[in-house]
């Protein structure tokens, strides 16, 4: 449920009556909790927040935070704990256990299935079809995913262990987790022998010789007899998978171990470091030295990352590129960087000739510019700006005018078929004033359609374009939007523009604000990272208040100039439909 980034509708501090209730809740939810243990989780006097999310899905969830650790889940009015809360609270639930690489699955949506758990001795827990449960992995009581049970202790084994067992809701390394303070498991031993009031209770010693092995055999990843047990075992997991969800592939491969240990801050830092390497190898050329760091990651380290990748330095462990570029120098004596101007760095110097840099090898995959320019095509392709059409509907008053070209009440037209068919009327009416070709005499019906009270005893002709404009006016605008290759979508109103303006937070810093982006099928969050990596400053969505669904772009400093060129250039969006380009900040001299 949390593989992908979810939407935060609202952040609240809980009030005193919803904690007494959720404390209620959780009681009857897990009653073997304790009131200390209870009281311990919740706190009485210290600050708990409410925050209601919308999966990727739409799943409207909402989650109990402590210390900025997220404690609690609940969905559809039953609660489920974190793995957070497991953590400190190990038996709290049923366990399923399973084998280390069956976690990377976990993590990436999937479910565990009933051939990629490992029983114990003591059988399965007993369960019933949608109980809350934990899964473990082989040596480690510390959970690292939680769900629902798909099906009950005694159908798991009718079914000859085959099938789905857990549906998982939340795991270790997911985007809940991450929204906490992203620590990991801790090491609690994984012995069937202690009795630590769980369902393993009544288990015999008898195991802890073999998961001594299969646990030295998982680190070595020889080919031990305990190893090629698990192999087997994920082996038919991933079949049940292919078998059970359909999904796109389900194999388990062997480096999915070294990937396991890898945090993404850790995984981030080796995609910098590649495409550092890379863009020194294959892109920057002595002649463009010195070099400003600025470009150097914008014009070569982007274009040097492989397709499916995303560089973004703020999530590794530098933060700064010029935090990473100054470890390059210090620890591989790649480059020499120097401020060349104050409070401008600049590449002066490389060595060409660095055992490091001669001994990398450019991924297969790439050629990666002509990825990231196949890439960038795929994207002008996936999105065409929409061929937007101003319409009027037929309303009650006007109707009248209408019925002889059979057009009732709620009928859409552009102008010129409404100019066709009032003058049609006119001319059907003999309406035309014979001294005044200009002019149209007005009937009882046209008065009543077209003229305000005041104006009955007054106004005896109209003026053709007059006419047009007040049948018009009395008429529902609407607008029609085609995207390629979908159904034309009509809606009521006058079409909102983009609406782009800078606001001030704290400090009397600058952010950005790009509203109704969505009315113009554009997603918020895609031209959320175009942002980002044009002007290379941090952006995040916001919830529209007083809307449901509809969310806005916020982007550091005033980059009204940086958005309206994305907007105009690269999305093709109509000037007309953009509003606030006027606020940019104007160039000027600098004294």
């Amino acid at each position: 449920m949390f593989a992908k980034p979810f939407r935060v509708k609202s952040n609240t501090a809980i009030k005193g009556s919803d904690r007494r209730k959720l404390k209620a809740d959780l009681l009857a939810a897990f009653p073997s909790l304790s009131a200390e243990e209870l009281s311990e989780l919740v706190p009485s006097k210290e600050e708990c927040n409410v925050v209601k999310i919308y999966a990727h899905k739409g799943e409207a969830v909402t989650v109990y935070v402590l210390h900025k650790n997220p404690l609690f889940f609940e969905l559809e009015k039953q609660l489920y704990p974190t793995v957070y809360v497991l953590w400190r609270r190990p038996t709290l639930l049923p366990v399923f256990r399973t084998w280390a690489p069956v976690l990377q699955k976990l993590i990436g949506g999937a479910d565990l299935m009933l051939p990629g758990v490992v029983v114990p001795s003591c059988g399965l827990p007993d369960v019933n079809q949608g109980d809350c449960c934990a899964v473990t992995i082989v040596n480690n009581r510390a959970p690292v995913a939680v769900g629902k049970a798909a099906v009950s202790r005694s159908q798991m084994q009718s079914s000859g262990m085959k099938g789905r067992g857990v549906c998982v809701l939340h795991t270790y390394k997911d985007y809940l987790w991450a929204f906490g303070d992203k620590s990991v498991p801790p090491s609690l031993p994984d012995d069937e022998s202690e009795a630590d009031g769980t369902d393993e209770e009544n288990c015999e010693v008898g195991e802890n010789d073999q998961e001594e092995e299969t646990e030295q055999s998982l680190e070595q990843l020889s080919s031990d007899e305990t190893v090629s047990d698990q192999a087997r075992c994920i082996k038919e997991l991933s079949l049940a998978e292919q078998e059970g969800d359909n999904e796109e592939s389900s194999s388990y491969q062997e480096d999915d171990n070294q990937d396991e240990q890898k945090t993404p801050q850790g995984e981030m830092d080796a995609l910098l470091l590649q495409c550092f390497l890379h863009a020194l190898k294959s892109k920057v050329k002595k002649s463009e030295l010195p070099l400003l760091t600025s470009t150097f990651l914008r014009n070569h380290m982007f274009s040097c990352c492989l397709s499916g990748k995303q560089l973004d330095i703020k999530k590794s462990s530098y933060k700064k590129l010029s935090k990473f570029l100054q470890a390059m120098q210090q620890q591989y004596n790649l480059i020499h960087v120097k401020e060349l101007t104050k409070g401008v760095e600049s590449i002066v110097e490389v060595d060409w000739k660095n055992p490091q840099l001669r001994s990398f090898s450019i991924p297969e995959e790439a050629d990666a510019e002509s990825s990231v320019l196949q890439d960038e095509a795929d994207r002008e392709v996936s999105y065409h700006p929409p061929e937007i059409t101003t319409l009027y509907s037929v309303s009650v008053r006007v109707e009248p005018l209408f019925l002889d070209a059979n057009k009732r009440k709620g009928t859409t037209m552009n102008a010129a078929e409404v100019r066709s068919i009032i003058t049609e009327y006119v001319k059907k009416n003999e309406l035309v004033d014979e001294n005044n070709k200009n002019f149209v005499t007005i009937s009882p019906s046209l008065c009543d359609c077209l003229l305000e009270k005041s104006e009955y005893q007054e106004v005896e002709a109209l003026k053709w374009d007059d006419l047009f404009s007040r049948t018009l006016g009395r008429m529902q605008e609407c607008y029609q939007l085609v995207f390629p290759g979908q159904a034309p979508l009509i809606k009521k109103g006058h079409i909102e523009p983009i609406d782009i303006s800078v606001a001030s937070r704290g400090s009397n810093k600058k952010v950005t604000l790009i509203k109704n982006l969505d009315v113009y099928g554009l997603d918020p969050a895609a031209v959320a990272t175009a942002l980002q990596h044009r002007v290379q400053a941090s952006t995040v969505l916001h919830p529209v208040p007083g809307t449901k669904d509809k969310v806005l772009v916020q982007v550091q400093g005033n980059q009204i100039h940086q958005t309206g060129s994305l907007l105009l250039n690269h999305y093709q969006i109509p000037r007309k439909y953009i509003q606030g380009l006027d606020k940019a900040p104007k160039g000027g001299k600098k004294k």
